[in-house]
């Protein structure tokens, strides 16, 4: 039996977005169910690199299939100007949960990505209005990119408006869909008054205010990812409908971190874990007003979930690059 090696081409092909979110979706259901197990993510800092490690190991059983791995993840910040490397970089090793047998080592970063956009699919075709057509993007980093393909899975969507302090991000942006859109450049504001706003920034003061939403707008909050980010005004948050995907991470590392942290809202504020929503315990959206926000910090689950979809459709094509890891033979 051979282990199949996945680079980033391997895991952009073959993570077909539609199949990822179904997947993602399905996680997050046995994640309610308590069909999962998803010890805390774990940290190594190297404060003498500007960086540190993470460990996020996850089994999960959806009733139709289950999957086991560990995606080994980093965070440093002067990768690019220092070494010509990204930001962050991953790997996932997944593996079958009978015999632990490596099934497959892939690239993580595109995997995370990938996972990242579904969760917010999953969020918006709960919270977001029924003929949601507009997006707002804040932020026009890779991960926006990904951001809009998911989100145009399971909405119409027809008007961009994109935000970013680098004017030339926001024109890459443009350029890359402004054949299958109407994509513009435009203010918070502009693109908080979108159907749907999705936020991928690191800030860690406040950047989307009350009055930057219109009274229908759902957000996905991704950016806030470490203690202290905070992408959402707290009177924003005070007044919205919040649904986060894990209660320690979010209160942890999450979007609502610093004003939970201050008491400025508290368990009562938040009104679901989108498990609830997936499983039916807790309704979705019923009306086209209010304010909805997703707070997404990221799963362990999500990447095992989206690995499995990598893996069997990469095997079922014969695609990847198999090798003899723990010298198992040659079969496959």
């Amino acid at each position: 039996m051979n282990t199949l090696l996945l680079d980033s081409d391997d895991v952009d092909e073959y993570a077909a977005l539609g199949d990822v979110i179904d997947a993602v979706e399905q996680a997050f259901g046995a994640f309610e169910r308590g069909d999962t197990q998803m010890p805390a993510k774990s940290y190594i800092e190297l404060p003498q690199y500007n960086g540190d490690f993470r460990s996020m190991p996850a089994y999960l059983d959806t009733g139709a299939w289950d999957a086991a791995g560990l995606k080994w993840v980093n965070v440093h910040p002067d990768n690019p100007v220092d070494h010509d490397l990204p930001t962050v970089l991953g790997t996932m090793i997944y593996s079958d949960p009978e015999t632990a047998f490596p099934l497959a080592i892939m690239d993580g970063t595109t995997l995370t990505m990938k996972r990242t956009g579904a969760a917010s699919a999953v969020a918006t075709d709960y919270l977001a209005i029924e003929d949601a057509s507009s997006l707002g993007i804040v932020g026009a980093g890779v991960q926006s990119y990904t951001q809009l393909e998911a989100i145009s899975e399971i909405r119409p969507i027809e008007d961009i408006v994109v935000s970013d302090l680098d004017e030339e991000r926001v024109q890459r942006f443009v350029d890359a869909y402004d054949d299958r859109f109407d994509v513009r450049a435009g203010s918070i504001a502009d693109a908080g008054h979108c159907d749907i706003l999705t936020t991928v920034t690191p800030s860690s003061e406040p950047i989307v205010g009350a009055d930057d939403v219109a009274g229908h707008t759902h957000i996905n909050a991704i950016g806030a990812d470490a203690a202290g980010k905070h992408e959402l005004a707290d009177a924003l948050l005070e007044t919205a409908t919040i649904v986060i995907d894990d209660h320690e991470q979010c209160t942890h590392s999450g979007e609502i971190n610093v004003p939970y942290g201050e008491g400025v809202l508290t368990d009562a504020d938040i009104d679901a874990e989108i498990g609830e929503l997936v499983t039916g315990s807790k309704p979705a959206r019923t009306t086209d007003t209010g304010v909805t926000v997703f707070d997404s910090t990221g799963l362990a689950i999500q990447d095992i979930a989206a690995a499995h979809v990598v893996y069997e459709r990469a095997l079922e094509a014969g695609e990847g690059h198999p090798f003899d890891l723990v010298g198992a033979g040659d079969s496959t």
